[in-house]
């Protein structure tokens, strides 16, 4: 029997997370294994437990990959002011995981990282995205205070999670024979609570 190619560990996690972006791009996460991945790229099982410690880490820097692939859907976008920016990266958000539906079915249905390098990452990625909607949402409206502007963000971006993940299962019903577009609920929302703020009571 022809033994393993042997490869750097940067190299092989180069190609560990290749293999699985081809993978995700056709099959949901729940279909992959230790061993396919493996067979993948030439190496034993083993091999890659030496590398990640587990196939749970392994996903973790998979969720990594994603986070950044929507850092850089996101951070390109032209910026008309805080609505022009709040709209775009909801959209971005909504066409990125339209996109890659397997790849987001991994962030949000397997459980992040808990502890460590890579919880640490993770966190540091996500709490960028909310940082920057909460600092859209005081460009927009001054009056609002920092801890205010930091549960709307999180409220915002909740609702429109939840838009994008209905969207996804094609749960959002029809009007008149026709489906429901997520694009035109996000614009709603954001238009609704825009106004709520734009008319905030002690706002100038």
């Amino acid at each position: 029997m022809a033994r393993p190619r042997q490869h750097a560990p940067e190299a092989l996690h180069a190609q560990v997370m290749a293999a699985c972006d081809a993978w995700l791009k056709e099959h949901p996460v729940h279909t992959l294994s230790l061993r396919a991945l493996a067979r993948e790229v030439g190496c034993a099982p083993s091999t890659l437990l030496k590398l990640y410690g587990s196939f749970n880490n392994l996903l973790q820097h998979v969720n990594i990959e994603t986070l950044a692939h929507l850092r850089g859907a996101i951070e390109g976008l032209d910026d008309g002011g805080p609505q022009a920016r709040l709209t775009g990266l909801a959209t971005a958000y909504w066409h990125f995981a339209k996109a890659a539906p397997f790849r987001w079915q991994l962030l949000f249905d397997y459980p992040l990282a808990q502890e460590g390098e890579l919880d640490q990452r993770q966190n540091d990625m996500i709490e960028a995205l909310f940082v920057r909607v909460e600092a859209t949402l005081k460009e927009f409206q001054p009056a609002i205070d920092d801890l205010e502007s930091r549960r709307l963000a999180r409220t915002l971006w909740g609702s429109v999670h939840g838009l994008v993940q209905l969207g996804l299962n094609e749960r959002l019903g029809y009007w008149q024979g026709q489906p429901l577009e997520v694009g035109e609920l996000i614009d709603q929302l954001l238009t609704t609570l825009l106004n709520g703020l734009r008319h905030l009571p002690g706002s100038v």
